[in-house]
Order: C-alpha cells, then structure tokens, then sequence
C-alpha cells in the first residue's frame, strides 16, 4: 500500500503564505492527484487537483492564491497557498483520484494573528 507523508505546515498570519509537501511511497506518474483539506467540525473537502497531464483545477475559495505542482521524479506533490485567510485553517492532506487508504497524517495549517 502506498504511503502519503504530508509536511511544511504550520501557524502563519491572514495574508501570509505557505507551502506544503506531500511525499508519496510510490509512483504517483499515471495519476491524479489532490490536496484536500479538514477543519475543526466540517467535512473533509477538496481543494486542488492536478492531472497526469498537469492540468490543474481549484475549488472556488483558493482560486487565484493557491497553485497546485508536482515532482513525479520525487513522487511529491506540492500547494503553494498565498493570501491565506483564517478559513484556510485545516489539517491539509493529499491522495489521489480516487483516493488510496489509509490517509496520511496530515500537515495543520493554522492562519491567524
């Protein structure tokens, strides 16, 4: 089974950025993969998506301040998140389409003052 180990999160202030990684125990190359992301009481939903192809597509609430990119020689996956707001707060994870189980762990990002 395939591993996911997201990394690079933590506390930034509104307006701030930052990048998460996400590292993958196997070939992520043939595959779409995705950020998704989980606050405090709500369902986990997605928020990036980027094809084998490199096409990209965002939920409407990043769009414009998050870029989606990938490594498939290092089967890492990235999200780069400028202008963050305090709505972005989440546990930020990765899989792909459809996804593998388990989860990984997660990366928190936390946006406050």
């Amino acid at each position: 089974q395939v591993q996911l180990v997201e990394s690079g999160g933590g506390l930034v202030q509104p307006g701030g950025s930052l990048k998460v990684s996400c590292v993958a125990s196997g070939n992520i190359f043939n595959y779409t993969m995705a950020w998704y992301r989980q606050a405090p009481g709500k369902q986990r939903e997605l928020v990036a998506i980027i094809t084998s192809g490199r096409s990209t597509n965002y939920v409407d609430s990043v769009k414009g301040r998050f870029t989606i990119s990938r490594d498939n020689a290092k089967d890492t996956v990235y999200l780069q998140m400028n202008s963050l707001k305090p709505a972005d707060t989440a546990v930020y994870y990765c899989n792909k389409i459809p996804v593998w189980k388990p989860w990984g762990q997660g990366t928190q990002v936390t946006v406050s003052s």
